[in-house]
C-alpha cells in the first residue's frame, strides 16, 4: 500500500485553529480595506485641491485680469478725453482707473503667490502699464485745466503704441490664465474619473471581500459546525452507530473527535446497559417463577399439612382426655407437649395460609370505607378489646381503592399486636391516625405498650422473627410481615417511628390510587422475595 504523505505547507495549514483562520482573514480583509481607504482619501483629497485651486485661484485670476484690463481701459479713455478736450471731469475715470489698478494689481500679486510664471507676466504687465503712465498718462494728466494738453497732440502715436503695448501683454497675460484654468479643469475632470473608479473598485472590493468572507466562513466554520450538528441530532435520534467524521480547522476536527469518543462511550454504555437488563429480565423472570412456585408449596403445603395434623391432634386430645391422670406425671406432661404443640402448629399453619394468600386470593380492588373496616375490625376483637380494657381512639378515616378483607387483617394484626404488648399493669391506649400527603395516605398506629428497640425496628417486619419467647406472648411471628406485605401490596411503606419512646408507633403508608396490575404483581413478588 503506497502512503501519499501531504506537503509541508498543507500539513502546516491542516493544523490551524477557527481562531488562527479567522485572525488570518481579518487581517487581510483589514489590510485591503486601509489600502483602499487610503487610496480613496488620497483621490478625495486631490479632487477637493485641484477643485479648490480652480475656484480660489484660478478663476479669480483670470476675472481680476478682466478687471485689471477694464480699468486701464477706463484711464486712457479718460486721459485721451483731458488731453482733447482740458476738460477736468475726464480725470475722474483716470482716477477711478488708477485706484482699482493698484487694487486689482494687489489681488493678482495675492493670488498668483507661488507661481513664478504668472508673476513674471504680472511684472510685465505692470512695467508696461507704468511705461504708459509715466510717459503718457502723468503728463497729460498735470498739464493745466481749460485747453487741450499739447502732449495729447504730440504724442498721441507714441501713447497708442505704449498702450497697445500694455494691452498686448495682458491678452498674452490673460491666455495663460485661461490656459490654466482649462488645465485646471481637465485635471479635475480627469482625477473625478480617477476618484469614480477608485470608489467602484472599492465597492467591488468590499462585495468580494463579504463574498469570501462568507464562503469561507461557510466551508470553513459554519458548514463544519452543521455537519457536527446534523450527526449529533442523528445520533441524539437514537441512530448510534452514526460515525461522526472529522472536518474543518484543526479545533472543530478535535471537537468531532471528542463528540466521536462520546459516542463510542454511549455506544459501550448502552450495549452494557442492554446485557445488565437482558439478565435483570431474565433474573426477575426467575425471581417470579421461583415465588410463585414458593407461593404455591406454601399453599399446597398448607393445606396437605392440615389432614394428619388435625389427626395429630384429635389422638393427643383423645389421650389427654381418655387416659390424663391415669399414667405417671411425666406421661400427662408429655400428652400436654403434644397437644400444645399441635395446636400451635394448627395456628403457624394457619397464619402461613393466610399470609400466602395476600396479593394472590385476596385482589379484589374497590372502593373502600376504612371507616366501615375499622368498625368490622374493632368487632372481631372485641373480646381482646374487653379482656384487657384498651381505650382505642381514632382519626376520621378515608375511602381508599384497595382490597376491604386485605385491610381488615391489616387493622386487626395492628390493633392486635398494640394489645398483646401492652405494659404489664396499664391500660392499653391506642390512636390511629390519618393524613394526606400528596398522593398517598399516612396512617399511624401509636400504643403505650412495651415497645421495641431500635436494633429490631427491621428485623420484627421479617416472617417468623420473634422478639420474645412464647411462654410470654402467644404468636407465630408472621402477623408484621403480613402487614408489611399488605401495605406494599397497595403500593406503600411501613415502618417503625424510633422517634416515639413511650410505647409503640408503627407508621404506613397507602396510596390513594390502585397500581396497575402489572405494578402489583412486582410489588408482590418482591415482597415476597424479601
Amino acid at each position: 500500500m503506497t502512503v501519499v504523505e501531504k506537503p509541508p505547507h498543507t500539513r502546516e495549514l491542516s493544523r490551524w485553529t477557527t481562531r488562527r483562520w479567522l485572525r488570518l482573514g481579518v487581517t487581510v480583509a483589514m489590510s485591503v480595506l486601509v489600502v483602499l481607504g487610503a487610496t480613496g482619501a488620497w483621490a478625495l483629497d486631490r479632487t477637493a485641491s485641484i477643485s479648490n485651486d480652480l475656484v480660489d485661484v484660478k478663476s479669480p485670476a483670470l476675472t481680476t485680469s478682466i478687471r485689471l484690463e477694464s480699468a486701464l481701459l477706463n484711464q486712457e479713455t479718460g486721459i485721451r478725453g483731458y488731453g482733447l478736450t482740458g476738460t477736468a471731469d475726464f480725470l475722474d475715470p483716470y482716477r477711478q482707473g488708477l485706484s482699482q489698478q493698484k487694487t486689482y494689481t494687489k489681488e493678482l500679486a495675492d493670488l498668483l503667490r507661488g507661481n513664478p510664471a504668472r508673476l513674471r507676466d504680472l511684472k510685465t504687465v505692470e512695467d508696461r502699464i507704468e511705461n504708459w503712465e509715466a510717459r503718457i498718462a502723468r503728463p497729460i494728466a498735470a498739464s493745466p485745466a481749460g485747453k487741450p494738453s499739447p502732449l495729447a497732440t504730440e504724442n498721441a502715436a507714441k501713447g497708442k503704441a505704449a498702450f497697445d503695448a500694455t494691452r498686448v501683454a495682458m491678452s498674452a497675460q490673460q491666455d495663460r490664465l485661461r490656459a490654466d484654468r482649462a488645465a485646471a479643469r481637465a485635471e479635475l475632470a480627469s482625477t473625478m474619473r480617477l476618484r469614480n473608479w477608485i470608489f467602484s473598485a472599492i465597492a467591488a472590493v468590499i462585495v468580494a471581500l463579504a463574498m469570501i468572507v462568507s464562503e469561507a466562513l461557510r466551508r470553513g466554520i459554519t458548514g463544519p459546525l452543521g455537519r457536527i450538528g446534523a450527526d449529533a441530532r442523528t445520533i441524539a435520534e437514537g441512530d448510534f452507530g452514526h460515525t461522526i467524521t472529522p472536518t474543518g480547522p484543526a479545533d472543530l476536527r478535535q471537537l468531532s473527535a471528542e463528540i466521536e469518543s462520546m459516542r463510542q462511550r454511549l455506544v459501550r454504555a448502552l450495549h452494557f446497559s442492554e446485557e445488565a437488563r437482558l439478565r435483570l429480565d431474565e433474573q426477575s423472570a426467575d425471581l417470579k417463577r421461583s415465588n410463585a412456585e414458593l407461593e404455591q408449596f406454601a399453599y399446597v403445603a398448607s393445606h396437605d399439612l392440615q389432614e394428619p395434623l388435625r389427626k395429630v391432634s384429635s389422638f393427643t386430645q383423645l389421650l389427654q382426655r381418655r387416659y390424663g391422670g391415669q399414667l405417671d406425671e411425666r406421661a400427662d406432661q408429655y400428652i400436654d407437649f403434644a397437644v400444645d404443640g399441635a395446636n400451635r402448629m394448627q395456628t403457624l399453619i394457619n397464619d402461613l395460609l393466610d399470609f400466602s394468600r395476600v396479593g394472590r386470593v385476596h385482589n379484589t380492588h374497590q372502593s373502600v370505607d376504612l371507616n366501615t373496616v375499622m368498625k368490622r375490625t374493632l368487632t372481631a376483637i372485641s373480646v381482646s378489646i374487653e379482656e384487657s380494657g384498651a381505650v382505642i381512639t381514632r382519626d376520621e378515616l378515608p375511602t381508599l381503592i384497595a382490597d376491604s378483607t386485605q385491610m381488615g387483617m391489616l387493622w386487626q394484626n395492628l390493633i392486635g399486636n398494640a394489645i398483646k404488648f401492652r405494659r404489664p399493669g396499664e391500660t392499653p391506649v391506642i390512636h390511629i391516625s390519618a393524613e394526606q400527603d400528596g398522593d398517598f395516605w399516612r396512617f399511624a398506629v401509636t400504643d403505650n405498650g412495651i415497645g421495641i428497640p431500635a436494633e429490631y425496628a427491621e428485623k420484627v417486619f421479617v416472617i417468623f422473627q420473634r422478639l420474645h419467647t412464647k411462654d410470654r406472648y402467644q404468636g407465630s411471628g408472621i402477623g408484621l410481615a403480613m402487614c408489611k406485605k399488605i401495605v406494599e401490596f397497595h403500593g406503600g411503606t411501613i415502618a417503625v417511628d424510633l422517634t416515639h419512646t413511650e410505647g409503640t408507633r408503627i407508621v404506613f403508608t397507602l396510596a390513594s390510587k390502585p397500581e396497575e396490575p402489572g405494578e402489583a404483581a412486582d410489588s408482590d413478588s418482591l415482597a415476597a422475595a424479601h
